[in-house]
């Protein structure tokens, strides 16, 4: 019950969505906006621990900022407004008839929305790709889960750019053997996007953290910070890179949900309680500390991260159903959590 506190909010946001739902489209409402729920909270695993990683050491300030403005970015900004932006450049129309065609030709809007959905592909699956790689491609790391995997991984950290070439070698070779030649050069342009933003927030991290640094030492010489880390733990860096991420992550909902309904309406209430539900396991996660007692829940994250960024390259050509995404990222959570659980028992024993 102690747990229960955490849902209190997404448990009235649920209330509230069940009754929009029944209001736009009856039981059939109702139930749609369940398995869009269900659905975005699913493929949202592995994106709750990584955010959870990430917040557990940012600044407060900065903390409280993502739970609340990053929240309405996520919940109204992805869910909402980006699939009318994406209608708006394919269709090359002003964002109130967007709207118009999303409420009254949802048909059109859907049509629409599926001409976007090979770059989308591209940009989310590279960019996933270098948050997942550039965790295990690492020479300092010496906590591995997988040992042959991860070990081999180290080695190549050794070269600089070993991330960038192994993702800019997956996004090319998808592009000319697999994709349809007419997609071809905006997967690219997006995938190679993808990878360039991922640079460019890690340099500003960077940037960041050297200037917080020497701003320190200027007040007292004594002060040594950890450089360590990709990105920085507190501030504006972090707070993009964390909304950039969020929004590759929900790519795959947001163009899943078009399989299920084309009631725009219904696709922002049942994508919006998911994400209410994953912010609350988010703060869960951080404040008892549950990653810190979880040796390898960090790694399985980031294997899920690697498989969806993967099945998302595998998207801009193929059919894969949405059931698959989601039972892969939680069967590597769920096998990191389990082996957790048992080297914590062990621990115990000794």
């Amino acid at each position: 019950m102690s747990n229960l506190k955490y849902y209190r909010f997404s448990i009235i946001i649920t209330i509230l969505g069940a009754i929009c739902a029944y209001l736009v489209g009856k039981q059939n409402g109702l139930f749609v906006v369940c398995v869009l729920s269900i659905l975005e909270v699913s493929l949202s695993f592995d994106n709750t621990i990584v955010n959870a990683i990430i917040l557990k050491d940012m600044e407060e300030k900065w903390r409280n900022r993502f739970l609340t403005w990053g929240m309405i970015i996520a919940v109204f900004g992805m869910r909402i407004l980006f699939p009318i932006l994406i209608v708006c450049v394919v269709a090359r129309i002003d964002p109130l008839s967007a709207i118009h065609m999303a409420l009254f030709s949802p048909t059109e809007y859907v049509k629409n929305m599926e001409q976007a959905h090979v770059p989308l592909m591209g940009f989310g699956g590279a960019f996933l790709m270098m948050v997942g790689l550039t965790f295990f491609i690492d020479k300092e790391k010496d906590h591995h889960w997988l040992k042959p995997v991860e070990i081999l991984l180290k080695y190549l950290g050794k070269i600089k750019i070993a991330s960038i070439s192994i993702t800019l070698i997956s996004l090319f070779s998808t592009a000319f053997y697999c994709v349809n030649v007419n997609e071809r050069q905006s997967y690219v342009i997006a995938g190679v996007l993808g990878v360039a933003i991922f640079i460019l927030i890690q340099k500003f991290g960077d940037f960041m953290k050297e200037r917080e640094k020497k701003s320190k030492q200027s007040i007292n010489p004594n002060i040594k910070q950890d450089l360590t880390t990709s990105v920085a733990k507190g501030g504006l860096s972090t707070f993009i890179y964390i909304e950039v991420l969020d929004s590759s992550f929900s790519f795959d909902g947001v163009i899943g949900a078009f399989a299920i309904t084309n009631q725009l309406i219904l696709i922002a209430i049942g994508l919006g309680v998911g994400a209410m539900f994953v912010r609350s396991m988010t703060i869960m996660l951080v404040e008892k500390g549950t990653l810190s007692k979880l040796d390898y829940l960090e790694h399985g994250a980031f294997y899920a991260i690697l498989a969806l960024a993967i099945i998302m390259l595998l998207k801009s050509f193929m059919e894969v159903n949405e059931i698959i995404t989601g039972c892969i990222g939680a069967f590597f959570i769920g096998i990191s959590f389990i082996h957790s659980l048992f080297l914590n028992g062990q621990k115990d024993k000794n």
